[in-house]
């Protein structure tokens, strides 16, 4: 049996998702380096919406390269550098 894993809600004073996407890559780009922390399954909800989860990353597995790191749902291959405004 494995053990439950943990998800840290943590909330922001942004309201666009544009911004909350920004921080969430800005994170992801300093705080990749924590092996405890599962940046690839990021999602984002409003804050009175929790239930409705919007995931960021397509996530996709790579051939030994690690996780695709482009927008989910986006066009073309997979890749394992960023695309777009989630900068």
């Amino acid at each position: 049996m494995t053990s439950p894993r943990w998800i840290i809600h943590l909330p922001t004073t942004l309201t666009s998702l544009d911004g909350a996407i920004i921080v969430a890559a800005a994170l992801r780009d300093s705080l990749g380096h924590v092996t405890a922390i599962d940046f690839d399954e990021t999602t984002l909800s409003e804050e009175d919406q929790q239930f409705l989860r919007t995931r960021i990353w397509c996530d996709a597995k790579l051939d030994g390269a690690g996780r695709c790191r482009r927008r989910d749902h986006h066009d073309g291959s997979c890749g394992a550098t960023d695309e777009g405004p989630c900068r």
